[in-house]
């Protein structure tokens, strides 16, 4: 597509999209974008959202699966994550950018409603998973509930080489990239919403450096790619690392931060720029099976606005600020693997 148009087909979105489009692709007026990203609340995925919470606060009856999930039934045997629980929920209308006063008391709902399912712990104390509690402490912040002690938590399990791994509770003394990335989301949500750059800076740093000193997808014993799914683009993002995930996350720390795009991310850069189609969009390789309450993206192998829109951002800002990314012929033919994670 040519520029005009990719941009009319990006902005030919719902509001959940639309209005990021509006404020960080085509840089309108703080109040046209203002006044788009309202409307998640009362048009499209968003209110669709909103419709469905329970009486108690919560969604599908439940903190992360729904309410009598059967833990040993054929969903669970194929490894299909139901997303239509609170947390997951929350993710969305967290990250589409729906007001927090559109969830009214939902902090105190769950707070007295809400358990998780491990060990039947309060919602808002989380549990022992870090993606988990990284995910709850960026919606206690955004709705306002006392999470305070999940930062704390945060520091006291960051493992010896400088990341986060949610199976320490099962012996774990490596990081992992998904854990990792996720609790870096958690803990700059912190600093954003706080101002508390001291408190977690140290962790945050280590976490990024985790991360960069493997080119965002490179195991550091061999240089190899740490697995095929690293470099799967797949809109929504879930709990799910890819090479895209992780720069927009650096994209937003750097920008929060005040600071250049690390060279470091040069070769990972590549990797997005290099999936591009000629007519200027990314596809969806994936949609992670499990439940939902309606799809948010297009099929496998379609052009996706989301994906489009992530990319798109994430090369303009390396493109303006950052060094010179490897060109394709220094890039190894990973990405055409096609195997799952594990």
């Amino acid at each position: 597509m040519a520029g005009s148009t990719l941009t009319a087909w990006l902005v030919d979105s719902d509001p959940a999209l639309r209005w990021q489009v509006e404020r960080d692709l085509l840089r309108l007026p703080e109040e046209v974008w203002t006044a788009t990203r309202a409307r998640v609340a009362t048009h499209g995925f968003g209110a669709r959202l909103l419709a469905l919470q329970d009486p108690d606060g919560q969604w599908a009856g439940g903190a992360f699966f729904p309410g009598g999930f059967d833990f040993d039934g054929p969903e669970a045997q194929q490894g299909a994550q139901p997303w239509t629980a609170t947390t997951w929920t929350l993710n969305s209308l967290r990250e589409w950018g729906l007001d927090a006063g559109a969830l009214a008391d939902t902090a105190p709902r769950l707070a007295a409603n809400s358990r998780w399912e491990y060990d039947n712990l309060p919602y808002w104390g989380g549990e022992v998973d870090c993606c988990i509690n990284s995910w709850t402490l960026s919606n206690g912040l955004w709705l306002g509930a006392d999470v305070d002690g999940l930062v704390d938590w945060f520091l006291a399990h960051r493992l010896a080489d400088g990341g986060w791994n949610c199976e320490w509770v099962n012996g774990a003394t490596r990081s992992s990239f998904h854990s990792t990335l996720n609790v870096l989301k958690g803990l700059l949500d912190y600093e954003r919403v706080t101002g508390d750059r001291e408190r977690v800076r140290d962790a945050r740093r280590s976490g990024e450096e985790y991360l960069l000193t493997r080119g965002l997808y490179r195991r550091l014993s061999t240089g190899e790619p740490v697995g095929p799914w690293a470099l799967h683009l797949a809109y929504p993002f879930r709990w799910f690392y890819s090479v895209l995930n992780a720069a927009d996350y650096f994209r937003a720390a750097a920008l929060h931060d005040g600071t250049v795009p690390d060279e470091r991310m040069a070769d990972g850069i590549a990797r997005i720029r290099a999936a591009r189609q000629p007519d200027g969009t990314w596809l969806q390789e994936r949609r992670h099976p499990g439940q939902v309450w309606f799809e948010v993206d297009v099929p496998a192998g379609q052009p996706s606005k989301w994906l489009t829109f992530f990319a798109t951002r994430v090369l303009g800002w390396w493109d303006d600020l950052g060094p010179a990314s490897p060109g394709p012929a220094e890039l190894d033919p990973v990405r055409k693997a096609k195997t799952e994670p594990a």
